[in-house]
């Protein structure tokens, strides 16, 4: 393989199933669609006009919901073929998330900015038993569509080396103002975070389901950014130009945060690349599991189109620089070779996950006599603890100690939610992603055996009441 080391199509386990679907029946399973409440809550904002997005993939084939949005590419793998050539569909799939249009009444797949153009570059070709990639060079491919003015790059493709050449690829695109996602992997919880979405600078995306649950396959770490939407995903497939398919990966959650951006670089387009990111990770919602974010799984919670798009100061903007340049890999080095592992930032202590725990030397003193200075000075300080409690036992009868008597010390009050002290990031926007009304109950997310699911009028990430279309056609499902 020229240039490149083994990738995955962030899917290949994203496995597209290819059965034939009804065009109709494709829209109606869109869940992602209803759960963003995209045509009362997205669209009326932003649809992603004027913004264009790179798809690094397996190429993007003619499609009827496609038509009019793939701009002419280019093929960088070396094996002399166009970019209209997708041998296994991955390329054409993750296109259709992004910037589907579908066609006649309410049928195929709409991407999530309709409007905004695909440019395809095609890195190669994937080997689909073993989802490895035959040939390419990413950094080639990178730089190609840096330069042809995207403002959106989608790699929904991932591997275990950091090379160096793809490295300064993603580094050359970050300069040029570039928001650049990636698919985190498909290898399961227990694995780290792959290459390119492990970069400094990337927007990293894991994949939940319909209920706003990990995925069991998406891969976790501490450069996980965002979670959006992976599994039951029906997409356009290359197989023939009105042809479709439904996969899980994160390659489908990497392309609906892509498209997430374009949203945001449509409707602000004086907006930073840096920016945009901040507001996706200060607009994101919080999981299910209502586990502190940042962490391993979800990184800043479940993107939110409509929470990104909201005004400002309802979301911050944030500096221009970009949140992601300074996070540490916690996977491999440069040359590829496994690390030592790197602290994931600690939850609630910074706005991005560039945090770590380092042990620092102050003006030159020895970390060790830090150390024994710190001993000294918590034993002088428990001394004095002591004292002042049999004083006050002396003093009042009392042979107890603390609260509860029975030698229970000094309980913290709880923090406030956010503000000094708390965690130092704004509160999670539980409106974008969370209904109103009664649950649903769901036909794709495969869990509780049809039986709808109880949730509260905030709790994010529910099954919504169908969102009503354009005049003339059918609601959604």
């Amino acid at each position: 393989m020229r240039g490149m080391a083994v990738l995955a199509a962030g899917a290949l386990v994203w496995g597209i199933s290819t059965a034939p679907a009804g065009a109709d029946t494709v829209r109606e399973g869109q869940w992602p669609l209803i759960n963003y409440h995209a045509t009362t809550d997205v669209w009326p904002i932003s649809q992603g006009d004027g913004v264009t997005v790179a798809v690094i993939d397996s190429g993007v084939a003619e499609h009827q919901d496609l038509t009019g949005q793939v701009l002419p590419g280019t093929d960088c793998s070396g094996e002399g073929l166009d970019y209209k050539t997708d041998k296994v569909g991955h390329g054409t799939a993750m296109a259709s998330l992004i910037a589907g249009h579908g066609h006649g009444e309410q049928a195929g797949v709409m991407g999530l900015a309709p409007k905004a153009k695909i440019l395809p570059v095609r890195i190669g070709t994937f080997d689909v038993d073993s989802g490895s990639m035959v040939s390419g060079n990413l950094a080639e491919c990178l730089r190609y569509a840096v330069d042809h003015g995207v403002k959106v790059v989608n790699m929904s493709i991932s591997g275990s080396s950091a090379e160096a050449g793809v490295r300064d690829a993603v580094k050359y695109a970050v300069e040029k103002d570039v928001v650049v996602v990636a698919s985190a992997g498909n290898t399961g919880g227990d694995h780290p975070v792959e290459y390119p979405s492990a970069f400094p600078g990337v927007v990293s995306v894991g994949a939940v389901d319909q209920r706003g649950n990990i995925w069991s396959r998406s891969n976790t770490g501490p450069e996980v950014t965002l979670a959006a939407p992976g599994v039951d995903i029906y997409s356009a497939t290359a197989k023939s130009a009105s042809s479709y398919g439904k996969g899980n990966g994160t390659s489908g959650a990497a392309a609906y945060v892509s498209a997430i951006a374009a949203l945001v670089r449509s409707k602000y387009p004086n907006l930073s690349a840096g920016q945009v990111i901040n507001r996706m990770i200060k607009s994101a919602v919080a999981p299910p599991d209502k586990s502190t974010v940042p962490n391993n799984k979800y990184g800043y919670g479940i993107a939110s189109a409509k929470g990104a798009l909201a005004p400002n100061p309802a979301v911050d903007n944030g500096p221009k620089e970009n949140p992601l340049l300074t996070r540490v890999e916690s996977q491999a080095d440069p040359s590829g070779k496994p690390s030592s592992g790197a602290s994931k930032p600690a939850p609630g202590n910074s706005t991005s996950p560039d945090s770590s725990s380092a042990a620092k030397d102050d003006g030159g003193i020895p970390v060790y006599v830090l150390a024994i200075v710190g001993v000294l000075a918590l034993v002088v300080i428990g001394g004095v603890i002591v004292l002042v409690r049999r004083s006050r036992g002396n003093g009042n009868g009392s042979g107890g100690g603390g609260n509860g008597g029975g030698g229970g010390g000094f309980v913290p009050p709880t923090p406030p939610p956010y503000g000094p002290g708390a965690q130092q990031f704004p509160p999670q926007q539980q409106a974008p992603y969370a209904g109103q009304g009664q649950p649903q109950q769901s036909s794709y997310a495969g869990q509780g055996n049809g039986q709808p699911q109880q949730y509260g009028s905030a709790q994010p990430y529910q099954q919504h009441p169908p969102q009503q279309p354009p005049a003339g056609g059918t609601p959604y499902r």
